[in-house]
């Protein structure tokens, strides 16, 4: 999301009073200065509520993110799984975990958090009759499969794996030795929820309680979403301004051009076609690093013209017919890295970055005519490569890599892009199988393990595997790496599946993607983290 994977805002009637549109920002880019004063952002309209078992996509989940503290918090420099809610986490076999809650949280509404907060949550993530995106990440605790079957009626109402044993102690029974679970419950899935969420669910969703540093203060969709800085806040990362404004914007030149014009404090994704400008207009106030990002071209298994015997070969030649580094060093100016495996550099090889795509993402335009032809021709001729036009620069390389391809097999109509108006609208699309070639898949990492490079995404019918990719050897080895309590041995299994991964080139991995933004000189102490999402909590106004 969301994985990979923030926002604040200040009651100030003066901030209160700005609004944004698609064309752009106000007349100025914030309210007021100093420990109160509210930072504006770009952003785009979520794709769903915000529920965090309901949301998988990362614009939703940077608001997540912002107003909910769940047992584990993600260091905001290294990545690594701290605990939050957590007083402690134990285990003796990898399975059943017993977690205590901190004493004196509350929720922004005044609710205490305890662990029955986490347990009706995790409950109802998983419950199929509420149809959210990411039930699959309960699916590793006991009874998973008696409330979210995968056929027929549910035949009961809560998990038998979860147990709440006190006030603020509650048990997990998985249904496999899996040790590095507790690392992944600093994913917003995993957040508590308070009463106020089921007994008037309508009003909850109109505007979300949580227990972050901030609380939503009002969205308009289309336009902004306030939150203000919650000063009852108990956790150690207390806001350090008012609040944020998230923008919507539908392009990010707009958004952009307005920070540069002093209108926007913040930008998050600096356009492509301002690259090349970008170190000249903002100097010391544009940041370029590392994030723990993974774009990728997934295919439509479930579309038949595309699940045919031998189509891992024309898998493969597309793979080889894209020039990744040219399109890095000449669309990105180096701020995209070519992919040479499923997951990302941030992991580090111990953490299981390798070289396992070798040859097949390599290009070679010989190589790759070959194999598009061993395995049957692109489908009716042509090929889309499907995008949302409206963020993320996505037609500078989309018509980049169909240019590649369509010069790599001497056809000016094999590749062509199809851009879609909106993010909401492409993920709609996507999430409901309506694809008929090739989409652009971008995967920002919930937490900083290889398995969550890899199940989420290829498992078979995993919470994010929208091109519903299917291997049984996949999900074996899958499973199999997750039992590991061996750290190091469980990397390899992972790795032995991302081979299996790249035989069938289940999706085609394109570049590594660094977290590129700028701001104003309104603000300061901005920092990117490992997600690539701005610590809004520690940016300080001027």
């Amino acid at each position: 999301m969301r994985g990979a994977t923030h926002a604040k805002w200040a009651a100030l009637a003066t901030a209160v009073a700005l609004t944004a549109t698609a064309c752009g920002g106000g007349d100025d880019s914030g309210g007021g200065s100093g420990a109160d004063g509210t930072v504006s952002s770009s952003w785009g309209d979520p794709q769903n509520p915000l529920e965090p078992a309901n949301t998988n996509e990362v614009q939703g989940g940077k608001v997540l993110s912002m107003i909910f503290r769940g047992l584990k918090q993600y260091d905001p420099k290294t990545g690594e799984a701290k605990d939050m809610l957590a007083e402690k986490i134990d285990t003796t076999d990898s399975t059943n975990f017993t977690i205590t809650v901190k004493d004196g949280w509350t929720f922004s509404n005044g609710e205490k958090v305890t662990a029955k907060s986490f347990v009706d949550a995790w409950n109802y993530g998983a419950q199929l009759k509420n149809n959210q995106k990411n039930a699959y990440f309960f699916g590793q605790i006991e009874g998973y499969d008696q409330v979210h079957p995968e056929s027929g009626e549910p035949t009961a109402e809560t998990m038998s794996g979860l147990k709440v044993t006190g006030p603020q102690t509650f048990t997990v029974k998985l249904t496999q030795k899996f040790s590095t679970w507790p690392i992944t419950l600093g994913y917003a899935a995993f957040s508590p929820l308070p009463q106020a969420f089921f007994t008037d669910h309508a009003a909850w969703l109109s505007k979300p309680i949580g227990n972050g540093p901030y609380t939503v203060d009002s969205y308009s969709k289309g336009s902004q979403m306030a939150l203000k800085r919650w000063d009852g806040y108990p956790g150690a990362d207390k806001a350090q301004n008012g609040g944020i404004t998230l923008k919507v914007y539908t392009d990010n030149n707009t958004a952009y051009t307005d920070l540069t014009a002093g209108n926007l404090d913040l930008v998050d994704d600096i356009p492509a076609s301002q690259l090349k400008n970008v170190q000249a207009d903002l100097g010391d106030r544009y940041i370029n690093v590392p994030a723990g990002i993974i774009q990728t071209l997934s295919f439509p298994f479930y579309d038949p013209a595309w699940n045919k015997p031998g189509q891992e070969k024309l898998r493969q030649g597309l793979s080889m017919a894209i020039d990744r580094d040219q399109i890095t060093e000449t669309i990105f100016q180096k701020t995209r890295t070519p992919a040479v495996d499923w997951t990302s550099p941030v992991l580090g090889e111990d953490g299981g970055f390798k070289d396992i795509c070798g040859d097949f993402c390599t290009y070679n335009a010989a190589e790759a005519k070959k194999l598009v032809a061993e395995g049957g021709g692109i489908p009716g001729g042509t090929m889309t490569i499907s995008y949302n036009a409206d963020t993320g620069s996505h037609k500078e390389w989309v018509d980049a890599v169909c240019n590649s391809i369509n010069n790599a097999l001497g056809n000016n109509r094999a590749c062509v892009g199809n851009p879609v108006g909106t993010f909401a609208d492409f993920r709609s699309q996507v999430s409901t199988q309506k694809m008929k070639g090739p989409f652009r898949a971008g995967w920002q990492m919930d937490y900083p393990l290889i398995q969550n490079f890899l199940q989420p995404l290829y498992y078979t019918n995993a919470s994010s595997n929208d091109g519903k990719y299917t291997n049984p050897e996949f999900d074996k080895l899958i499973n199999q790496a997750n039992a590991e309590a061996d750290i190091p041995k469980a990397v390899g299994i992972f790795q032995q599946a991302e081979g299996v991964l790249r035989d069938d080139m289940g999706a085609i991995p394109l570049w590594y993607q660094n977290g590129s933004a700028g701001y104003s000189e309104r603000v300061s102490n901005v920092t990117l983290n490992p997600f690539s999402v701005p610590v809004y909590d520690q940016i300080k106004v001027n």
